[in-house]
């Protein structure tokens, strides 16, 4: 591999900033791989662990003036919403830390011997333990909650697994400086800074998931970078777990009776959601199934008006912004679709936000309108009109899995009038989070929350936000007729960790 410099991009300008490093070699990559490979046995300790994350917390909030400054040069996103997803970041390192102090996460189950049972149970004890090095491919549009402290690397962390952190090319001075903290958050508990590795480049990434010492990977990003690192991971003499997250198109149901009760609250409502960061968040609706009729006329009115105050924005990169105008550019020459708010290049260096609108029998069979069933990343969604319930049912069934299915219903049709519950039914095979009369964006970092879905919205059935996010990166195992002496602690009947557990059959808090 040629080590390229790797510049530091000012996305409002297009220009370089500052050389920030060089891309990986794949002796470089191995280095940091062997590093962290060679730092799990810091982790054993949860104390340690926990420790380790809540003082990352607290010396990126010490650190925020100058994270913050860096993060916008590189991604345009500005102070307001950075501010607040560094803050998010630090709450999930905190969370991760509590989880690690609970316990549960262990799922520590022990039973005796029981010659009764048939057949009978031998003395078994089931916990489990952390995979190893694992690779973070980190994310474009969250710079700090899904990059190199986001939420793989905290949860990774917290399950005992050093991390090496692929950066992103989109902020690779933001990364370093990140990087640091980590470092020296780690330091300060005897943990070698190795622990967090952090290479750049596009082969240092191809290089880091086919590594032999890397036991699974984390990702987010497009369906084509994801596909091919979850292939070459599968591909692997050893193929390891590939948590992916690779693009989602997030369907949105209005009925017609929730459309005829507050048409134009709806419509402010997805146009806040849709140019929200300027469409660039993966739970973006992109796609809205929208009655016809005078109450669809007055949420597609309702629409023009919030899209059409929207400002133009900047994009995270140039390929971005060409990728997002070339597809619009392509779906509006389609016949029969018109774009009552014209989506595309706002200016030299920004997009404008718009729409698109079909009628939905266009999408119900296999075609050339398939294009409008894919995610266009960027400000614009599509407004596919329905005559009646079976052309919804026809155009849900054609979807991919998704992160998130959203559906407006009427007052009545959510007290269980009319077809709420068929309609939640629908969009359940398709989704991970499935919301009623409100919108995806945004991802609360809360216990019971999953982020993932079916294919290609990731790679497998985990959550990259949440609690049980920490569950990728550990496995089970059961010792059978393990002497006490010789049991780790987590195992042993007098539970000296003081852990929850299921003894026997009964939950021991």
């Amino acid at each position: 591999m040629a080590a390229a410099p790797v510049w530091s991009v000012d996305p409002r300008t297009g220009k370089q900033r500052e050389q920030v490093a060089v891309e990986a070699t794949a002796q470089e990559v191995d280095a940091a791989v062997r590093a962290a490979h060679a730092a799990r046995g810091s982790l054993a300790d949860r104390a340690v662990r926990a420790a380790f994350l809540r003082t990352a917390a607290e010396q990126l909030e010490a650190a925020k003036d100058g994270l913050v400054e860096t993060a916008d040069a590189e991604t345009a996103l500005g102070p307001v919403r950075l501010t607040g997803e560094l803050a998010r970041t630090c709450y999930q390192l905190r969370a991760f830390a509590d989880i690690v102090d609970e316990g549960a996460f262990l799922d520590v189950i022990i039973n005796h011997p029981d010659d009764t049972a048939t057949p009978p149970i031998p003395d078994l004890r089931r916990y489990k333990v952390p995979l190893g090095v694992v690779a973070v491919y980190s994310a474009s549009n969250f710079p700090f909650a899904f990059s190199v402290a986001g939420g793989d690397t905290a949860s990774a962390l917290g399950a005992g697994c050093p991390v090496v952190v692929k950066a992103h090319p989109d902020h690779p001075a933001l990364s370093e400086l990140v990087a640091k903290v980590l470092r020296r958050a780690a330091v300060a508990h005897g943990v070698p800074e190795g622990v967090v590795g952090l290479v750049h480049g596009f082969e240092a990434g191809v290089e880091l998931v086919k590594h032999p010492l890397v036991a699974a990977a984390g990702f987010t990003g497009s369906v084509r970078g994801g596909r091919a690192l979850f292939d070459a991971a599968a591909a692997r003499p050893t193929p390891i777990p590939f948590h992916g997250e690779l693009g989602s198109l997030n369907p949105v149901v209005v009925t017609e009776a929730a459309a005829a009760e507050r048409a134009e609250a709806i419509g402010t409502g997805l146009a806040g959601s849709m140019t929200l960061g300027v469409g660039q968040f993966c739970v973006k609706p992109g796609l809205v199934l929208a009655p016809s009729g005078a109450a669809g006329d007055r949420f597609l009115k309702s629409l023009t008006d919030a899209v059409s105050d929207t400002d133009a924005g900047v994009l995270l990169d140039r390929r971005m912004r060409d990728n997002f105008i070339a597809g619009v550019a392509e779906r509006g020459e389609l016949p029969d679709v018109e774009t009552p708010v014209t989506p595309g290049a706002g200016g030299e260096h920004t997009v404008s936000a718009g729409f698109l609108t079909v009628a939905a029998e266009k999408l119900a069979e296999e075609g050339a309108y398939d294009l409008l069933l894919e995610e266009c990343f960027g400000p614009v969604t599509v407004v596919a009109r329905y005559d009646d319930d079976t052309q919804v049912q026809s155009v849900l069934s054609r979807l991919p899995g998704n992160l998130t299915a959203t559906v407006h219903l009427s007052a009545e049709e959510a007290a269980g009038e009319g077809r709420g519950a068929e309609l939640l039914a629908e969009l359940t095979p398709l989704a991970g989070r499935v919301l009623v009369n409100g919108w995806p964006t945004g991802v609360a970092v809360a216990p019971a929350q999953h982020h993932g879905g079916p294919y290609p919205a990731t790679t497998s059935t985990s959550t990259s936000v949440g609690g049980t996010a920490i569950e990728r990166w550990m496995r089970p195992v059961v010792y059978q007729g393990a002497p006490e002496a010789l049991l780790p602690p987590e195992l042993r009947d007098d539970n000296p960790l003081g852990l929850p557990r299921r003894f026997d059959g009964r939950l021991e808090r």
